[in-house]
């Protein structure tokens, strides 16, 4: 059999860092494909409707949303309980959606200016007379393209 040596302390090799580097840019660049940026911080409660026949948006970045509802709780106190519309990050009115439209149409390419949707996300208990105000003034604005956002299922009574 063979001897054991206990007299000789060995010092234990220190730790490479040569591939850290790449480790980091891995994890770096792992995160940046697998997030999504939060676009929009909803003011209004949207609860939308349900629709049997839906089709998906192909190109998300000619589309512009207008979003319809009530204020939340926290809005309630200075912006009532009726129906508003928000534009963006902001309360806004009516007379603010066609530099609303403007706004975004100046933000894309020439040749995508005719591609461009107005999706309209409308709570399904707002009253329809909102919802044709808006409906109006983009069509004053020529902003003809329009987009109803629903949820996929039927509703059972």
């Amino acid at each position: 059999m063979g001897k054991f040596r206990d007299g000789g302390k060995k010092e234990v090799p220190a730790i490479s860092t040569s591939s850290l580097p790449d480790v980091v840019y891995m994890l770096l660049f792992f995160f940046m494909v697998s997030t999504t940026m939060k676009e929009v911080d909803l003011k209004v409660n949207v609860n939308v409707p349900m629709a049997s026949e839906i089709k998906k948006l192909e190109k998300k970045s000619l589309v512009s949303y207008i979003y319809i509802g009530k204020p939340k709780d926290k809005f309630a106190k200075a912006y009532g309980t009726e129906p508003r519309i928000q534009l963006n990050d902001q309360f806004a009115d009516v007379k603010d959606i066609a530099d609303y439209i403007e706004s975004e149409r100046q933000q894309k390419d020439e040749k995508e200016v005719p591609l461009m949707t107005t999706s309209l996300k409308v709570d399904e208990d707002a009253k329809m007379g909102i919802v044709t105000d808006v409906k109006q003034e983009l069509r004053k604005v020529s902003a003809l393209k329009i987009n109803y956002s629903t949820k996929k299922g039927t509703r059972r009574y």
